[in-house]
């Protein structure tokens, strides 16, 4: 469902894309091309900071957000996730947050306050809150990573995480595009 904030301001979704009929997108949001937003997703762009101003939730380019995922941003700080990115089931991802190209987010993640920079995995049920997450790095699962989390314990991305990263990428493209086909077929 696509819906306005009480601005006034209602998404924009590239007509490639796909928003399952069950997710909710409200307000200032530009979802790019070939982007896929599963079942029961929410993205909310609707609180303002203290002059009533926001930025935008911004999905990039054949990224995918799965079902479930929750996209918000406090006092309407910027949300913006790259291109090839994937937001895997029930994460939750709020700004002020931005997330770069090519990232996989696992499961049951919560990102915050933080920049993800291109390349990163993150794995299942990790955290990472108030810190900025250098490109290429691979954060196992069950992971908190904090202000003082230090970064060199933290491994690079390997390539078994890559190639998985890039076919869930390449498999909710062809989902987004499989969809919109049967849109409105009963």
């Amino acid at each position: 469902m696509l819906r306005k904030n009480p601005r006034g301001d209602y998404p924009v979704v590239h007509e490639t894309s796909f928003v399952d009929p069950t997710a909710i997108l409200c307000g200032q949001i530009v979802v790019g091309e070939n982007v896929f937003i599963g079942p029961y997703a929410v993205l909310r762009a609707d609180e303002v900071d203290e002059h009533g101003k926001m930025e935008p939730i911004v999905i990039g380019a054949n990224s995918n957000i799965q079902d479930g995922v929750v996209i918000h941003s406090k006092d309407g700080a910027r949300v913006s996730i790259g291109e090839n990115t994937s937001i895997a089931h029930r994460s939750i991802v709020h700004g002020p947050c931005v997330i770069g190209n090519n990232v996989f987010i696992g499961f049951n993640s919560v990102l915050f306050n933080c920049v993800v920079h291109d390349g990163v995995v993150v794995r299942h049920n990790s955290v990472v809150d108030g810190r900025d997450i250098p490109e290429n790095f691979y954060i196992p699962s069950t992971t908190h990573i904090s202000r003082e989390t230090d970064l060199a314990t933290i491994p690079k991305v390997t390539v078994d995480a890559r190639e998985f990263s890039e076919s869930v990428s390449r498999t909710n493209v062809q989902l987004a595009r499989a969809y919109r086909r049967i849109q409105n077929a009963f």
